[in-house]
């Protein structure tokens, strides 16, 4: 298993970091390793983002030494995205099946999980978030249909995008974590534009989608101070409640957000007005 732990950071890191630096703190990358697990465990919220991808064999993710002993999600809750070829997730001993975007919340107290792929020659990518969980909901598997498709944006503003809301009160219930997946339609670059804040929720962007020249300029930091890390595919973001967390692409693209906090209200946000981006 890969693991690495970032801590949390204050606003007045920005203005002193280099490229480096940032990349360092808040950019995530290797999340998926053939037959292995990878975990990237933030301070922020405490949460957990990475992936599994099983090719030749199930891959059971069970205690994590460098967490806790005991079972991963003992007081945990677990959103899965698939974003590869067909797998399947067994939980405490049920099966269920996830195609390609396809996704499963599954809640704290579960003793048991085992990720596999239905071929090694199109092996499953699963994508993980969790976070803390103080209450069991029930376990539920979401497709794109169920997803609350949102349609935004628009070619004008180089911003047409399908928002598709996963883990969302609407939808399924959970302790804290919302996750969900957004596209922009070819020709649109832009992502969340006008951009915004939320004190009360960290969240990350998991990009994908992008062929191997491609790159999204993942934009962060206080409006008045922004920075910006360069994102390759299957690569993420940390974003802390006090930063805007915006990105523009070379193509269009496809990334995952999750979030964690107290407040499960998905548009309960500050809009940054465009005179106050620097």
């Amino acid at each position: 298993m890969k693991f690495e732990t970032r801590h949390a950071n204050h606003p007045s890191i920005i203005p002193t970091a280099d490229s480096a630096r940032l990349r360092e703190l808040f950019h995530i990358q290797g999340i998926f390793i053939p037959d292995d697990v990878s975990l990237t465990f933030s301070h922020v919220e405490r949460m957990i983002n990475g992936g599994v991808m099983p090719v030749t064999k199930p891959i059971e993710l069970d205690e994590v030494p460098a967490l806790s002993k005991g079972p991963f999600l003992a007081r945990r809750e677990l959103g899965v995205i698939n974003i590869g070829g067909d797998g399947k997730i067994v939980v405490d001993g049920r099966e269920w099946s996830l195609a390609a975007r396809e996704g499963l919340y599954i809640p704290q107290g579960t003793t048991s999980l085992v990720f596999s792929s239905v071929s090694k020659d199109a092996p499953a990518k699963f994508y993980l978030a969790s976070t803390p969980a103080h209450a069991r909901y029930e376990t539920v598997k979401i497709d794109l249909k169920k997803a609350n498709p949102m349609p935004v944006g628009s070619a004008a503003t180089a911003n047409a995008r399908t928002i598709h809301q996963y883990i969302n009160p609407d939808i399924c219930k959970s302790a804290q974590l919302l996750m969900g997946l957004t596209s922009l339609q070819e020709g649109s670059v832009w992502n969340t534009m006008p951009c915004h804040l939320h004190e009360r929720r960290a969240e990350t962007y998991f990009y994908f989608d992008l062929k191997p020249d491609a790159r999204v300029v993942h934009i962060m930091g206080e409006p008045s101070e922004t920075r910006h890390i360069f994102v390759a595919n299957e690569e993420a973001v940390i974003s802390p409640p006090w930063g805007i967390h915006t990105g523009c692409g070379t193509t269009n693209y496809s990334f995952i957000w999750a979030m964690g906090g107290e407040n499960l209200e998905y548009k309960d946000v500050v809009w940054v007005p465009m005179d106050s981006l620097r």
